[in-house]
């Protein structure tokens, strides 16, 4: 009978006979054959140390850990994948807040919207533009509080008259510390459709484009 003493292990053999251009992974099953062929196959007069047999049982179990711990991150992903789908199909068609200056508008309603006021200021006003950067109205909302205030724009220009649905954009200002300072709007926008993939969900947002759903403050109905 042949001695595997001072040789490599059946294990040791067969990973190194491996071809490596072909990818191939070794199993539990193909582990547990390998030292069961390697039992079968040693020297009865010099039979392989406690030591030797331990550390392979050892590789043995981290071999079958791996394995389950694979399989556990595959159905967690998959899992993940689902609710990102769920969650998706529930946002399209419904209104988020995000932080932008612009929005699509339906001046046939009252857009409501509001703006982040660092410190108290006693001139808070929004001017409006339309989609040719040209002013059209301004909402005089007067001594504010700090904190996050609420305004509403009826869609009409400086002299009452309503004007077309289309893209706008909001510039928030406030005078504080001597000085009039820009502020940030937060904006209503309808979601149009979700993009799927990557680390997050992407919405799809109308007269805004793509907006990681990170971004968004709040979800309406």
């Amino acid at each position: 009978m042949s001695s595997v003493s001072g040789v490599s292990s059946a294990l040791d053999q067969y990973q190194i006979k491996q071809d490596v251009s072909e990818k191939k992974e070794l199993g539990k099953n193909e582990f547990l054959k390998l030292l069961v062929t390697q039992l079968n196959n040693q020297n009865p007069l010099e039979p392989q140390s406690n030591g030797e047999f331990i550390a392979q049982l050892a590789q043995f179990s981290t071999v079958e850990g791996v394995e389950k711990l694979n399989s556990s991150m595959s159905s967690l992903l998959s899992g993940y994948q689902s609710s990102q789908a769920l969650q998706a199909s529930s946002l399209v068609g419904r209104k988020v807040i995000v932080p932008t200056d612009r929005a699509l508008v339906d001046t046939s309603q009252s857009f409501k919207a509001s703006l982040e006021l660092p410190t108290s200021s006693s001139n808070v006003y929004v001017n409006v533009y339309d989609k040719s950067g040209a002013a059209v109205s301004r909402i005089n909302l007067g001594e504010q509080q700090a904190g996050n205030v609420s305004f509403i724009w009826d869609g009409k220009d400086a002299s009452g008259n309503l004007l077309p649905p289309g893209n706008y954009r909001f510039e928030a200002q406030a005078s504080y510390n001597g000085e009039s300072k820009g502020l940030y709007t937060m904006l209503p926008a309808n979601v149009d459709s979700v993009t799927l993939g990557g680390s997050e969900l992407t919405l799809n947002l109308a007269g805004l484009g793509s907006v990681p759903l990170s971004q968004v403050q709040v979800i309406g109905q």
